[in-house]
């Protein structure tokens, strides 16, 4: 896997409350948007809550729930997708040190238990830009 890749430096990104990063998939092929299990966005130790996350790619968001059904958008090796969530940034400190957690479904691999299912993890530290 490719974790120490999810998180592109630099992407961190706020505005009204909302914290975005880019990310990108930590395989070497494309995905559809099924395959988006799940993600989780934290920064600076506090977590955005599940429900306020949006995943961005191709020029649509969804939710989680909505990339269950999602076979028509597909995630590229070469493409970054936005992950963003409910989590003001302190204004009192200027890197902020950013965590990615990310499930996905490799569909064309099948385990004894069944569909391959990769969790992958990435932390960095960056400062954020005003969107």
């Amino acid at each position: 896997m490719i974790a120490d890749r999810i998180i592109e430096q630099g992407t961190l990104t706020t505005h009204e409350g909302q914290t975005a990063v880019e990310v990108r998939i930590p395989w070497y092929r494309a995905l559809p948007g099924s395959c988006i299990a799940g993600a989780t966005l934290s920064v600076d130790g506090v977590e955005a809550p599940a429900d306020s996350l949006r995943w961005g790619m191709n020029g649509r968001t969804f939710s989680f729930s909505e990339l269950v059904q999602e076979t028509d958008e597909w995630w590229f090796p070469l493409d970054s997708a936005t992950l963003t969530g409910d989590l003001p940034l302190r204004e009192d400190i200027t890197e902020h040190e950013v965590r990615v957690e990310l499930k996905v479904y490799i569909p064309y691999i099948i385990t004894d238990h069944g569909v391959l299912h990769i969790e992958e993890s990435d932390t960095k530290t960056m400062k954020a830009a005003q969107r």
